[in-house]
């Protein structure tokens, strides 16, 4: 029996951080401006895919804003979404239900479009959740997916951690990590993608002060639901350095405060005997020495 993932994300509680979030803000869900932007991607990205799918599957997005995407696209003709809560589900003309992107009650071979829009970043088995979206899809299917990754809230988490250590001698884990860029290629290959493409989109976002930053993140879902966090109350003499040391280091000339986001954006298909192939090794028919000779 394979061992299981580590724990890094108390799933349940990130359940409940993000349906708090979406009760109070309906179908506006909160700060949502990461989602109505890479939801505009995705529809761009899928416009330069000449192909239409017969059944679509939007997987964990929080909110309707991927599955209104893919239905406004007209290249799609039914769309199913796995909402991951149930206030977060939204509304829409297509069929809904509550799904756990870890551990999906899909059909193998059953979607031409898989997608997924900042779903992945806090499971704890990335290559499973890869794998299970693999099987959903039928042969030479479409999965696009975005996930925070990169240096997202590299300013926070280096204020937090300095603050924490000066005033306490030690800093608890407040800032989940992310996802490696040039990581999750690989990890595409190996749950069974072909032809996997990575790209990064940085979103800049400038705030006010560190508490209306804090403020957006616990509206999107985003609060801390690490497995190995503090149960204390983040301490008031903390919050204040923390704010000090994000404006001696990450401040504008106007005094605003900037926060990175990294979307990553992966997108793959599922293997099939139409697709390219990369050539043998030495099946070359030139060698690269003599391509690269210059003429005197």
């Amino acid at each position: 029996m394979a061992p299981s993932p580590p724990e890094i994300f108390d799933r349940a509680l990130g359940r409940r951080w993000l349906d708090r979030a979406w009760a109070r803000a309906g179908d506006g869900g909160g700060a949502d401006f990461l989602l109505r932007r890479a939801a505009e991607d995705l529809a761009d990205r899928l416009s330069l895919v000449k192909r239409r799918f017969a059944l679509a599957a939007d997987l964990g997005t929080p909110g309707p804003h991927a599955a209104a995407a893919l239905a406004a696209g007209g290249q799609i003709d039914r769309v199913l979404r796995f909402g991951p809560t149930r206030s977060s589900l939204g509304a829409g003309d297509y069929l809904r239900a509550i799904g756990d992107v870890e551990r999906l009650p899909l059909a193998d071979g059953r979607f031409d479009l898989v997608v997924s829009l900042f779903a992945l970043q806090t499971v704890n088995d990335l290559p499973g959740a890869l794998i299970q979206m693999r099987r959903a899809l039928a042969p030479d299917g479409l999965m696009v997916a975005a996930l925070l990754g990169g240096d997202t809230l590299t300013e926070l988490r280096q204020s937090l951690t300095l603050a924490e250590s000066e005033v306490l001698g030690g800093a608890a884990p407040r800032v989940a990590p992310f996802v490696d860029v040039r990581a999750l290629g690989a990890l595409a290959q190996r749950a069974g993608f072909a032809l996997p493409v990575v790209d990064l989109d940085r979103v800049p976002v400038r705030y006010l002060d560190i508490v209306a930053l804090m403020r957006d993140l616990r509206a999107f879902g985003a609060a801390n639901a690490l497995a190995d966090r503090s149960r204390k109350p983040l301490r008031r003499e903390v919050l204040g350095r923390a704010a000090a040391a994000y404006a001696e280091r990450f401040s504008d000339p106007d005094g605003r405060l900037r926060a990175t986001f990294d979307i990553v954006w992966l997108s793959a298909w599922a293997p099939h005997e139409s697709q390219q192939k990369p050539l043998k090794p030495g099946s070359a028919t030139a060698r690269l020495a003599d391509a690269l000779k210059t003429r005197r």
